[in-house]
């Protein structure tokens, strides 16, 4: 099935839960409304013709400068059996970007959503264990969203280069970073 007929088979039993669609890029794509993403994921899984019995991946993308400002979920969906693709996104307010899980669709989604909301904030309703899942627990933000500053310290530790390891390094030495380098002057005190 080529993208035009998964798009029409979409809106035909949809409607206007899908809100948009580009079938002429790469990664061609149909938006869908953020209370239709489960349904609409369950029927691109179970219809026969469809059959998007993969999700290849899921992203969360971030939209600071759109009016309004937004957020943006993408799943990149397979097929097994036929071998086609196809993307759905969802649009969300950067405000407070929150839509329902997909994780009961495909349960690999319940990894994928941990990672959305760790590095951008988005709140996946339903998810059965929404935390996260490559920072600490206790830190503080979502380094991927566009206005993210980096912290200087994390803990007593310095999590990002001071400016006598910047000189070292332009020096031609080698050094660590972040939390990781014990060599002198990033002793991990305060400057």
């Amino acid at each position: 099935m080529d993208t035009k007929a998964v798009h029409e088979r979409l809106t035909q039993k949809f409607g206007e839960k899908i809100t948009g669609a580009n079938l002429e890029v790469a990664s061609p794509f149909a938006v869908v409304a953020v209370e239709a993403i489960e349904e609409v994921a369950a029927f691109c899984k179970a219809d026969p013709d469809l059959a998007f019995d993969n999700l290849m991946c899921l992203a969360g993308v971030d939209f600071p400068k759109e009016t309004p400002a937004r957020m943006e979920v993408v799943y990149h969906l397979l097929s097994y059996p036929h071998g086609h693709t196809f993307s759905l996104k969802v649009h969300v307010p950067r405000e407070s970007p929150a839509l329902p899980t997909v994780e009961n669709v495909w349960g690999v989604a319940n990894w994928h959503e941990r990672e959305a909301y760790d590095l951008l904030g988005i709140v996946f309703t339903g998810h059965s264990d929404l935390r996260r899942i490559l920072l600490p627990d206790d830190w503080v933000g979502h380094p991927l969203r566009k206005d993210w500053t980096d912290p200087d310290f994390y803990n007593g530790m310095h999590v990002k280069p001071t400016p006598q390891m910047a000189d070292r390094a332009m020096g031609g030495e080698k050094i660590g970073v972040g939390p990781f380098d014990f060599t002198p002057p990033n002793a991990h005190v305060a400057e």
